[in-house]
């Protein structure tokens, strides 16, 4: 069984999911999050048996993922420029594809 971290991004229209770590365009969506994250685990699961081994990560999964924010330098801007600290947030999801 291996765990794949889920990024679950709202958006005005709904919800978009997608994996870190897999090779490949894997997406999922739905009205709501757990549609969306549904909608992702079986895209995952679909991904995976077409392709195989193929699109799996390396020995190294992804241990931890961020949320940061950074803005664009002005269309002027001299470097370096400073740019806005990043800051952590929390894993959004954790999906078991079995």
């Amino acid at each position: 069984m291996r765990q794949f971290k889920i990024i679950v991004e709202k958006h005005p229209n709904g919800y978009v999911a997608y994996p870190l770590g897999l090779k490949g365009v894997v997406v999922g969506d739905g009205n709501t999050y757990d549609e969306a994250l549904a909608d992702v685990k079986s895209a995952i699961q679909f991904h995976i048996e077409t392709f195989c081994s193929d699109v799996l990560p390396g020995d190294s999964p992804i241990p931890a993922a961020f949320i940061a924010e950074a803005n664009d330098p002005p269309h002027n801007a001299q470097f370096p420029v400073d740019a806005p600290r990043a800051s952590a947030g929390r894993d959004r999801a954790v999906a078991r594809i079995t």
